[in-house]
C-alpha cells in the first residue's frame, strides 16, 4: 500500500511540475546553425520565413542558407508540420509552384543528420534541423520561440 502511495505521489508531482510529455509534445529534432552565428533563439515565424525563402537574411544581414532533409525522413516529417504549419508534399507542391514561376528553388535535400550537420559548417548562414539524438560536431542548437 505504502508502495502504490508513493508511486502515485510522484506520479501527481511529476505532472504538476510539467515532467509529463507525451510523444506528440517532444519535437524530436533539434534545429542547428553555424557556431559563429550570434543567434541563440529564433521565432518558429522566422524559421518558418527561412526554410520557405520569404527572407533571404540573419538579423546580422549573413546570407540565409536553409537545408532540408529528404523527404521520406520522419524528422523532416515532424519539423515540416510543427515549423512550416504544412505536410512534406504541401511543402514540396509550394515548391514546384515557386520553380514553375521562376521565382525561387528550395533548399537542398540531404540524406543524413551528418550530411545537415556538414553543410551548416561549411555556411555561415547555414540552418538546418537534425534528429534529436544527433551528434551535433560543432554547430550549434538554437531554441525556438512561439
Amino acid at each position: 500500500m505504502k508502495r502504490l502511495f508513493l508511486v502515485l505521489l510522484i506520479f501527481a508531482l511529476c505532472l504538476s511540475a510539467g515532467a509529463w510529455v507525451s510523444a506528440d509534445e517532444a519535437p524530436g529534432y533539434r534545429i542547428v546553425v553555424h557556431p559563429s552565428n550570434p543567434v541563440t533563439s529564433v521565432t518558429r515565424t522566422f524559421l518558418q520565413d527561412a526554410f520557405l525563402k520569404r527572407i533571404k537574411r540573419w538579423p546580422n544581414d549573413e546570407l540565409l542558407r536553409p537545408v532540408d532533409l529528404e523527404p521520406r525522413s520522419d524528422v523532416r516529417k515532424s519539423f515540416s508540420k510543427r515549423v512550416i504549419g504544412r505536410s512534406v508534399p504541401a511543402v514540396r507542391a509550394y515548391w514546384q509552384q515557386r520553380i514553375f514561376s521562376g521565382r525561387d528553388v528550395p533548399p537542398p535535400e540531404l540524406a543524413s543528420d551528418q550530411e545537415v550537420i556538414s553543410y551548416v559548417l561549411r555556411y555561415a548562414g547555414g540552418v538546418g534541423y537534425v534528429s534529436a539524438g544527433a551528434d551535433l560536431r560543432g554547430t550549434k542548437a538554437i531554441v525556438v520561440r512561439d
